[in-house]
């Protein structure tokens, strides 16, 4: 039987993980499919999976009172979708649409916890990975801001 593991083995963001990890995360992984205008995510909805896109282009967008969505960061082939599963409340951040046809494996956040909690160090290796992804998006969304509002202090 086929399993993920050669595609998560291969995948940037698993660079480094021991071989073991990598088969042992297989096992929360699954193939999901969104045709465009599809949403991988609804902010303020129970995050429990993140994707790594195989294919296809989303948009991270956020709700702007008077403006309606705004897109604070579109990611595509390679990148991640989904921090939130691993931080309580496990709740998204974002809203994730699909520009176009995506392919992607889709990671179980449950089953992936309780990984984690089985090996701290593991937990802790994957924090560190998101946590890199989290101060991008954090960066991407300070630009926006500044790109909605202004340059406070202007003249």
């Amino acid at each position: 039987m086929d399993t993920l593991e050669p595609l998560l083995r291969r995948h940037e963001f698993f660079q480094g993980l021991a071989d073991s990890d990598v088969a042992l995360l297989a096992g929360c992984a699954v193939n999901v499919r969104f045709g465009p205008g599809e949403f991988l995510a609804h902010e303020g909805d129970p995050a429990d999976r993140f994707f790594l896109l195989r294919d296809g282009k989303v948009a991270l967008e956020i709700s702007a009172p008077g403006r309606g969505h705004v897109t604070v960061q579109t990611v595509g082939q390679g990148d991640i979708v989904g921090f939130s599963w691993l931080v309580a409340p496990h709740l998204w951040q974002f809203d994730a649409r699909a520009l176009e046809a995506v392919r992607a494996i889709a990671l179980d956040g449950v089953c992936l916890r309780g990984k984690c909690e089985q090996d701290p160090r593991l937990g802790f290796d994957l924090m560190q990975r998101f946590a890199r992804i989290a101060v991008a998006r954090l960066q991407a969304t300070r630009l926006q801001v500044l790109d909605v509002y202004g340059h406070a202090g202007a003249h």
